[in-house]
């Protein structure tokens, strides 16, 4: 059986490319960027005021000269019309550019001004103060988002200031879902006292749709070969399909039989985890994967974030999933002879991780208001108060 690490990394080494596409910046926001972006120019494109305030020479700061006549009026966006003369100064606003003949701001609450005559009231002045200068945040072919980034906020911002209209980014796979269970019935329906409602298919789903992906097909199939069979080859030409339930042990887990009679080619069955034990994997003939997760909720959710994100953050070249290294709060002891994950909260100062409790992989609480998912390492007896626990954020 294979260690969780061993099995992502099995993903990894079968990551593939969906292709590319050009799609307008405002349409870019969580996409991956397929492209490196450089600077066009030097940002800023020019010594621009920090403040509002006056423009000045230190030269003749130097000279002792602290009254000022003002030689012209700058406002964003325009230029200086002449270089200043000696004793003379720019009235300056934010934003705008300071002409190659002043190297110093001196801000409006430093200054008293009447008529065109300022003076100013400070012991010193520095070189290039309140400018920011031409260059000092980005400079021209200057390589600023590479491809991989994900289009934040923050990074959809500098696309716009770098005059991108439109992105190549990295296309979504195309993706089929699959639920299956007799027991199950959609939300909504009425519900028998032997029966449950498909929570998984909206748990997946939303779990896809932070990648933005919508599955292109989404069924529920019943426990029964022949209507797996024709549901899963139907989708065959998708590039990722991901089921759920049918992968365990039980006389109508089916689906690991199915799909190799659709010559899918199982890559491992059961890894070394708790919860999502189960879990089986395998490739299309197309090269596509298809992910058969355990049907219990805590199991479903375990198994997408270690594999399926593992998978697509790899096609996508977007770098690692968000993981970080906290201490633990509290005690907790290994149940199993295996890597266990648990939903924990993050909070305090400085941060640590408490675990939320769940009754079992079947809870469909899903460890809620959780905000990651810790690993508990096979080899680690108990965790206690400041081990260092690693988590998958949610």
């Amino acid at each position: 059986m294979l260690k969780f690490t061993e099995a992502q990394q099995l993903i990894r080494n079968l990551s593939r490319s969906f292709g590319e596409e050009e799609i307008a910046l405002a349409d870019v926001e969580g996409r991956i960027l397929a492209e490196d972006i450089y600077a066009d120019r030097d940002y800023p494109p020019f010594n621009r005021a920090a403040m509002d305030g006056y423009a000045v020479n230190i030269a003749d700061w130097e000279a002792g000269i602290r009254e000022f006549q003002v030689q012209q009026v700058i406002y964003a966006g325009e230029l200086g019309q002449e270089d200043l003369k000696p004793g003379t100064c720019y009235k300056i606003m934010t934003g705008a550019p300071v002409p190659s003949s002043a190297n110093a701001v001196i801000r409006r609450e430093d200054a008293e001004q009447t008529g065109d005559v300022v003076n100013f009231d400070l012991k010193n002045i520095k070189l290039y103060q309140s400018i920011s200068r031409q260059g000092e945040d980005m400079q021209n072919g200057e390589l600023i988002l590479p491809k991989g980034t994900k289009c934040s906020f923050a990074a959809i911002s500098i696309l716009a200031a770098l005059g991108k209209s439109c992105v190549k980014v990295h296309s979504l796979p195309k993706v089929a879902l699959f639920t299956t269970g007799n027991e199950l019935v959609e939300v909504g329906m009425l519900v028998s006292d032997t029966q449950i409602r498909n929570s998984n298919q909206y748990l997946l789903k939303s779990l896809l749709k932070k990648w933005l992906i919508r599955p292109t097909i989404c069924k529920h199939v019943i426990d029964d070969k022949m209507q797996l069979k024709t549901a899963l080859a139907e989708a065959l030409s998708c590039d990722i399909i991901v089921t759920c339930g049918g992968v365990s042990a039980g006389d109508a887990d089916y689906l690991p039989e199915v799909l190799e009679n659709l010559s899918v080619k199982k890559l491992f069955h059961k890894v070394a985890i708790k919860p999502g034990k189960p879990i089986w994997c395998g490739q299309m003939p197309n090269g596509g994967m298809v992910f058969a997760l355990p049907g219990n909720p805590v199991s479903c959710m375990v198994t997408f974030k270690l594999f399926i994100e593992t998978y697509l953050v790899a096609c996508l070249g977007a770098g690692i999933s968000k993981i970080l290294t906290l201490p633990f709060k509290g005690t907790r002891t290994h149940t199993a002879n295996l890597d266990e994950f648990f939903p924990v909260t993050i909070s305090g100062k400085p941060a640590s991780v408490q675990a939320i409790t769940i009754n079992s992989s079947g809870d469909i609480r899903l460890g809620l208001h959780a905000d990651a998912l810790a690993h508990h390492p096979v080899e680690v007896a108990e965790l206690n108060n400041g081990s260092v626990v690693t988590c998958y954020l949610l």
